[in-house]
């Protein structure tokens, strides 16, 4: 990986292309994001356009865990089309604790884009960051995000029953953890 001469790149991996969000991600995100599917296991319901232009407003100030927001929100690039994105924030600045989300087009699933996209964010985080901790958390039905997590070799430390009320039912929440030591010597089995 190496960081893209663009001024918006965070970095470059194989097949990918990691940059920040700009206003005229909009389109290509509320595409995602309005999915029933995709939208099933976050927070939010589908995105109406609106919604998508709210957000992504939201993410064009999250440019680097340094700064203020205390976030950074990259877009994931295959081939110059917009498939996802991933989220990482402070959950504790002083103690360099953080927590990841990421969202990928289900069209372009079954690729490991998704699995490359949050590997270079982590590794990114862990190295020039300095974390200590990274979470994830998210609805325990949500088997994919649960199996991304592992690959990039995060461990299972809690599953927390009935614990959200989200969209109308109650909801269990996994949650998934890694530290600087178990990134480095993941890095060095890959």
């Amino acid at each position: 990986m190496s960081p893209d001469t663009h001024p918006l790149s965070i970095v470059t991996t194989d097949r990918l292309h990691l940059r920040l969000h700009t206003r005229a991600d909009v389109g290509a995100l509320h595409g995602i994001y309005s999915q029933e599917n995709v939208a099933r296991y976050l927070l939010d319901d589908p995105w109406t356009e609106e919604d998508a232009a709210r957000h992504v407003a939201d993410r064009c100030a999250k440019t680097g865990v340094d700064g203020g927001s205390g976030a950074l929100a990259v877009v994931i690039e295959r081939d110059g089309q917009v498939v996802g994105d991933v989220l990482l924030w402070w959950t504790d600045r002083e103690r360099r604790i953080a927590e990841i989300g990421w969202v990928l087009d289900p069209a372009y699933g079954g690729q490991g884009l998704a699995r490359e996209a949050v590997s270079a964010v982590l590794d990114l985080v862990f190295r020039r960051y300095r974390a200590h901790r990274v979470a994830a958390q998210m609805d325990a039905r949500n088997a994919a995000s649960s199996r991304l997590a592992a690959a990039v070799g995060m461990t299972r430390e809690a599953h927390l029953r009935q614990d959200w009320w989200n969209k109308g039912e109650w909801t269990d929440t996994v949650i998934y953890g890694v530290l600087a030591e178990d990134r480095a010597l993941c890095s060095e089995r890959l």
